[in-house]
């Protein structure tokens, strides 16, 4: 018998807002986050993102050496934190639940590496930093959650490009349901606004070459979008069984993830929300909103909603669709993840939020969207990821 999972505990890490009421109320804000990155060298061109204004890891944990951590290390931590603390928890309640943690993140710590390289270059081999070396591996992230629990831990760490923040949800959801653990702490975190890699992220053209106009840039569906627009963040979860003491915000009955076939990247998604529909014994008919991976991307953008016509038909029309992307950008690994939380606040509190910055439908995106707040009601929900490897998540997330 499989066991219901439950969310007890949320810790959002967003440009919206970090702590559970403070990302509500400004997920909730038809406002975007996306701002101009002054900080790079002009001559490569202008630059736009949406940072996290004033983070100081301090706040969470006033004895930690911040210079020894990369910012998605921080990101991670505070967010462990708080989503401990939301579910009652302080880290000496956990001696003896021998927790699982799994972490998503797309990339490396290019800060580290990219300075550890510069100063190499001058200063000659002599001058390689051997830290750099841990501070690139994903597996840090989750590592740095353990080093701060008064019990042993299991770490794991997912790499599947965009989509590692929600498949390490639906790994630990998998890990508390086939009981394996009675406790998981999981998430993604992301902080990818350095000269490198967004210097490349836009000559992909997946990050815009102009900063005119920034808080209108990233337009999820909209027919003038262009392209997306990175963010960073993280949010982390603590994941029950349902029979906890603990209140739950949202059950995570079902997972899928799926890759695209070369030619049609349309198949992948459907093929992962069609797994997560079957994961969690649910038909389209029982899916009443949408949680849209909705980047932004002109290509992207089109081909989720042609998926989603694709699953659910005419009754598409009737179901909310948002996508958050337009208020906080895409953090890569910690999109999805923040998805979740986005999702999980709007069961419980009767509220879906904005598709910031749509304002002009898109016949190519045929979906019941809206750039304000919504007061819905919703029971089973559908959340889409997708990862620029190719490789698609779904998860369906039901109110307690």
């Amino acid at each position: 018998m499989r066991r219901r999972v439950k969310i007890t505990g949320i810790g959002p890490v967003t440009p919206a807002g970090i702590g559970r009421e403070e990302f509500f109320r400004g997920i909730n804000e038809p406002v975007s986050r996306v701002r101009p990155i002054t900080r790079f060298d002009p001559a490569a061109g202008a630059f736009v993102g949406a940072e996290i204004p004033d983070f100081d890891l301090k706040k969470y944990l006033p004895s930690e050496n911040i210079k020894r951590l990369p910012r998605h290390n921080q990101f991670a931590l505070a967010a462990a934190i708080l989503a401990l603390a939301d579910a009652g928890l302080s880290v000496e309640d956990l001696a003896g639940k021998h927790p699982i943690i799994v972490t998503g993140t797309t990339l490396m710590d290019f800060e580290s590496v990219s300075k550890t390289v510069e100063f190499v270059a001058k200063k000659g081999p002599r001058y390689g930093l051997a830290s750099a070396v841990n501070q690139a591996l994903a597996i840090s992230i989750a590592d740095c959650i353990a080093s701060h629990l008064v019990t042993p831990a299991r770490t794991l760490s997912l790499q599947t490009a965009c989509c590692s923040g929600m498949d390490a949800l639906g790994q630990g959801a998998d890990f508390i349901a086939n009981g394996q653990s009675d406790f998981v702490i999981c998430g993604g975190s992301e902080a990818p606004l350095y000269y490198h890699p967004m210097l490349e992220l836009g000559m992909a053209e997946l990050s815009p070459k102009t900063d005119v106009s920034p808080t209108e840039i990233c337009r999820p569906f909209d027919l003038w979008r262009t392209t997306g627009v990175f963010g960073e963040g993280a949010a982390i979860f603590v994941l029950e069984p349902e029979e906890s003491p603990r209140p739950g915000y949202a059950f995570i009955s079902g997972y899928g993830y799926a890759n695209d076939h070369v030619d049609h990247i349309d198949t992948g998604w459907n093929s992962a929300m069609c797994l997560a529909l079957a994961n969690a014994k649910r038909t389209i008919r029982e899916i009443d909103f949408i949680s849209a991976w909705g980047p932004g991307h002109k290509r992207i953008d089109a081909t989720e909603a042609y998926a989603l016509k694709k699953l659910f038909g005419d009754i598409l029309n009737e179901i909310p669709v948002t996508s958050i992307k337009g208020s906080i950008g895409s953090p890569m690994a910690a999109a999805g993840a923040i998805q979740v939380a986005s999702t999980a606040l709007a069961m419980k509190h009767g509220i879906i939020p904005p598709t910031v910055n749509w304002t002009t439908p898109d016949p190519d995106c045929p979906l019941n969207l809206s750039a304000r707040f919504r007061r819905i009601q919703s029971n089973i929900a559908l959340i889409n990821g997708h990862g620029i490897a190719g490789n698609n998540s779904c998860l369906i997330v039901e109110r307690v």
